[in-house]
């Protein structure tokens, strides 16, 4: 035991504590030592039958397998709403809000529905919204959302001479609802934080109110998410491994989902870094390739 602390595979919290694996023994355990184990055919086929007896939408899948991961593993699930990088617009409509904010109703392919809010510099009554409706839908329906910004560009470096004030607003509000990459903007959905509770190297009340604020702010675990999404197959984040202090006393196992176009999302669990890895890791596995067959045939 001398032997695996010094090596800074162990540690003793304090000075009367028993020793305890640090992050680098678990990281040691993982590569080298761990048999995973395969999710038993009772489980994977329960997993199968939830995927094909799903109706929702896919916004709604989405929710419905952070739950069932979150069920499955009795950690935190989470997974990120897929990538609309190669979708086609196929509608835009403006609704007016109070204190001249818009809401945006974008419909992807006839099928996905995304809302967005935007803050205008004036009032718009409900006739100048709908003009700009009627000549942004002339303009971009069938468009993908790159074809969408590089026409906005376009239209922007013209003279505004050749742009009458209804072309003007409505491309102005365009800007605001696509501008800064809309298509790689990630959103996740996360469900069962309340079964980190639970955890015995999560019981500080402090930690989990940290932990918590941090899912609900997601700046900083967005990135982490990106990452993996970026990665291939499962990516395993061990305590300070994620590059974040809210994440010390945790691991992240993440996964990949893609449709026939490619990687579209990712999706995995949050736990202790005392989680069961053997179990963990296939189910976080087998999950992301039943959510791209499942995306796949909606397609």
């Amino acid at each position: 035991m001398a032997d695996l602390e010094e090596l800074g595979f162990v540690a003793s919290p304090h000075t009367s504590a028993g020793r305890v694996p640090t992050d680098k023994g678990y990281r040691f355990f993982v590569d080298t030592l761990l048999q995973l184990r395969v999710p038993d055919e009772t489980a994977s086929a329960e997993m199968r039958r939830q995927f094909e007896a799903s109706r929702d939408s896919s916004t709604d899948l989405i929710a419905s397998v952070s739950q069932l991961l979150s069920s499955v593993t009795q950690l935190a699930g989470v997974v990120t709403v897929p990538r609309a990088r190669q979708a086609a617009i196929t509608q835009i409509e403006f609704v007016a809000l109070s204190e001249n904010r818009v809401l945006v109703v974008l419909v992807f392919n006839d099928r996905e529905v995304q809302n967005r809010i935007i803050q205008l510099e004036r009032h718009y009554p409900a006739d100048e919204l709908k003009r700009a409706t009627n000549y942004l839908n002339e303009q971009f329906r069938g468009r993908s959302l790159r074809e969408v910004r590089q026409e906005i560009l376009r239209q922007l470096s013209e003279a505004h001479a050749h742009l009458n004030q209804i072309m003007l607003d409505a491309i102005s509000m365009a800007q605001q609802v696509f501008e800064g990459g809309a298509e790689s903007r990630l959103e996740y959905v996360i469900k069962g934080e309340t079964n980190l509770m639970g955890a015995a190297d999560l019981t500080s009340v402090e930690k989990l109110r940290r932990l918590f604020e941090a899912f609900n702010e997601k700046r900083d675990f967005l990135h982490l998410l990106d990452q993996s999404l970026k990665a291939e197959g499962v990516q395993i984040f061990i305590g300070h491994e994620s590059g974040y202090r809210i994440l010390d006393d945790c691991s992240v196992v993440t996964a990949p989902y893609a449709d026939s176009d490619g990687v579209v999302g990712v999706l995995g669990v949050i736990g202790p870094t005392r989680m069961a890895y053997e179990r963990v890791i296939p189910i976080v596995d087998m999950t992301a390739k039943l959510l791209g067959a499942a995306l796949n045939s909606r397609r």
